[in-house]
This record gives C-alpha cells, sequence and structure tokens, in this order.
C-alpha cells in the first residue's frame, strides 16, 4: 500500500511587511509558492499576493511544506535588485525545524554537495563529485529527552532545493514530519513539515540598507 499523503495544512497568508517596494508574508505550511500543475494546484501564495498586489513579482521561494518568511518585489527594479541579492548570497536566512534524536554538538555545519536525484523527482541527493556546493550551518536551541527530538536554527549559506532537509537527513537527523527523507515513523509524528522560515535579512531594493523580517516559529 503507498503511504497517504499528508495532509495540507493550507491557509490565508499572514501580511508581515509591504511598502513601496516588496512585500513580505508568512507562508503557511502546505501552501505552494507558485502555482503548481493542474487548476487544483492555482491557491499558492503568488496568487494570494496578486489579489492584493497586481504588480507583485516572484523573488525566491519556499518549499510547500515549510511555512515561513516569502518576499514579493512590487516592480521590475525591485525584483532584480533582490534576485541578485539571492543569487550573491547578501541574504542571511535563519529557519528554525526540530530533527529527530538528541544532538550531542552544540553546533557545526554540513558541506554536503546536491544535485536531484532525476529517477525520484522532486527529492534530491548528496553528490560530491556531480552535486552543487551547498553548507548549512546549525546552532541546537534545545533538546527534548521525552520525544527524543532536538529543536535546531538552521543557517543555510547556500540555497540549493531541499538543502536543509537533506543536509539534515545527512546528518542523521532528519526532520520531524519531512515525508520525502525521513523514516516512517519521525515523517508521521507530525501532520507538516517542522521547519520555518524565521528570519531573513537582506538590502532593501530602494535604500540598500540592511533590512530584516522576523516571522515567530509556530510550533
Amino acid at each position: 500500500m503507498p503511504k497517504p499523503a499528508p495532509p495540507r495544512l493550507m491557509g490565508a497568508l499572514a501580511w508581515l511587511h509591504v511598502d513601496e517596494s516588496l512585500v513580505a508574508v508568512n507562508k503557511p505550511a502546505g501552501l505552494l509558492s507558485v502555482p503548481g500543475r493542474g487548476p487544483e494546484n492555482a491557491d499558492c501564495a503568488l496568487s494570494q499576493v496578486l489579489q492584493r498586489f497586481p504588480e507583485a513579482r516572484v523573488v525566491h521561494r519556499l518549499d510547500m511544506g515549510t511555512s515561513g518568511i516569502l518576499i514579493f518585489a512590487r516592480h521590475l527594479a525591485a525584483q532584480q535588485a533582490l534576485s541578485r541579492a539571492f543569487e550573491t548570497r547578501q541574504t542571511d536566512k535563519r529557519y528554525e525545524a526540530i530533527v529527530s534524536g538528541l544532538i550531542h554538538a552544540d553546533q557545526g555545519e554540513v558541506k554536503l554537495a546536491l544535485r536531484c536525484d532525476w529517477p525520484n523527482r522532486p527529492r534530491q541527493m548528496v553528490d560530491p563529485e556531480q552535486g552543487k556546493p551547498a553548507l548549512t550551518r546549525w546552532q541546537v536551541m534545545a533538546r527534548d529527552p521525552t520525544d527524543q527530538t532536538s529543536r535546531v536554527a538552521l543557517y543555510p549559506v547556500t540555497g540549493r532545493s531541499h538543502q536543509l532537509r537533506v543536509h539534515m537527513q545527512a546528518l542523521g537527523h532528519a526532520i520531524v514530519g519531512d515525508e520525502l527523507y525521513a523514516a516512517p515513523e519521525v515523517a508521521e509524528a507530525s501532520p507538516r513539515l517542522l521547519l520555518h522560515a524565521a528570519q531573513l535579512a537582506l538590502p532593501h531594493p530602494s535604500t540598500g540598507q540592511r533590512f530584516v523580517v522576523e516571522c515567530p516559529t509556530p510550533f
């Protein structure tokens, strides 16, 4: 029997910041960042933003299962500036996650190259020869001996697809609720992926000054 798909925990966006150049929202878990294939996947963060700001433009994306900060540009120049900030790593991103097991060290990093696992898309895989460089720094925030889990802050230096999910699984501490990379008992321990984009800092496209958005973790 194939494993049933986890419930989609879609909801409306929460507005975090609006100005003349950008919109920052809190994307709920289960909502796509941009439209997927088929009319059933038309509802997404972009479509909801467009209802209020028809001029909005995509800058970056979050996985459907990941909640948290998502930024949209309000004009072409802002889109170009924000996209350049992501491409040139002028962004500082902090995620929070609950992972399986008690991590013994207080902090560390995972430096493993990643590429698409083509026969099993959308899964990604570690490939030191053909993969693209990927680096994640992590820090333990708390440990729960009862649940045998750890709460961690994750700082992706690069922005590969599924990077945090694959890197934590490779570390031996898969993210709870991850149906793609965690063992069944870990994947089924939560109705959602326990990964949240909690903070994003980057140069503001209008002023060039450091702009910081924060969004409390809902788990």
